[in-house]
């Protein structure tokens, strides 16, 4: 399956992070649909190139795109990013400004970030390597969307960011976020599962999320390109392409999806994992496709 699909697109023999325009155009649409999602996106990257014959974009590849993706929030939240930062700089000189929740709520992005920063570094190679064995995306898959289900079923959906959020909180959020290391739990969907279980509202869960993911995105997003040289670099007008599709697409799915989960649960989203978990690890088991990326 996965040859047949190669040979009709062209990408049967490539080098390493060579990326064709029409792999761009997939691989773009993929990472704006299912970034926000909690389904992970770069579990999906990994499973379509597998699929295709593409073999593993890569972690560069990966991380470059999910700039777009993350300009798609900066655009939709950016009234609030703006009052958060200006807000949050002020404070640092107005002692009156320090309670005021914009303020707060800006130590505490910086307070969730932290796990994933110091783990991302700690982890890079596997991340890189270990991590990205589809054995592993498909396993993840399956056992973080019954997480999801229970936290979807159990939460009492009633806390607030602006009333609740405190320092431990965010803190339990960062480290939920830092499991989205490992395609195939999710950056959303780790940050969602965990303001479920803390009793968060579901769009308020989200939101945090959205706005948490923000400085992670951005720092290995930005830590890609400046280490990208010796053979390294993408491709880059495909990945540029590949970007500024997966913004577009984002910044579509970011406004339905906080629309959606005002009204609606999870069940859908773990269904769909555990369906798509099952089919990968399957499919590695059958030969159809490759652990590991080529």
């Amino acid at each position: 399956m996965a040859d047949t699909l190669a040979i009709v697109t062209g990408t049967t023999e490539r080098g390493e992070d060579v990326i064709s325009w029409f792999e761009a155009v997939i691989l773009g649409l993929v990472q704006g649909l299912t970034e926000f999602l909690p389904i992970s996106s770069t579990a999906h990257i990994r499973v379509v190139s597998a699929y295709a014959g593409w073999g593993d974009p890569g972690a560069a590849f990966t991380a470059v795109i999910q700039l777009g993706t993350e300009a798609a929030v900066l655009i939709y939240f950016r009234r609030e990013l703006w009052e958060i930062l200006s807000t949050w700089t002020r404070s640092l000189f107005d002692r009156e400004l320090r309670h005021a929740f914009p303020a707060r709520m800006g130590w505490y992005i910086i307070l969730g970030t932290l796990p994933i920063g110091v783990l991302g570094l700690v982890l890079k190679t596997q991340i890189e390597t270990v991590f990205r064995d589809l054995r592993i995306v498909g396993t993840t898959l399956i056992v973080f969307a019954l997480i999801l289900w229970f936290a979807d079923r159990t939460a009492r959906n009633k806390l607030t960011l602006e009333k609740h959020l405190s320092p431990v909180h965010a803190i339990v959020y960062g480290f939920a976020q830092s499991l989205a290391l490992i395609p195939g739990v999710s950056r959303s969907g780790g940050t969602i599962t965990a303001g479920l279980l803390l009793d968060y509202r579901r769009e308020d869960a989200a939101r945090y999320s959205f706005l948490l993911a923000i400085p992670a995105v951005l720092a290995s997003g930005f830590l890609e390109l400046a280490e990208i040289g010796g053979g390294r670099a993408p491709d880059w007008g495909p990945t540029l392409l590949a970007t500024g599709i997966s913004f577009a697409v984002g910044y579509a799915a970011v406004s339905w999806f906080l629309k959606y989960i005002s009204t609606h649960r999870f069940t859908g989203f773990v269904v769909y994992r555990i369906v798509l978990g099952l089919f990968v690890i399957l499919s590695v088991n059958l030969g159809w496709i490759p652990a590991q990326g080529g």
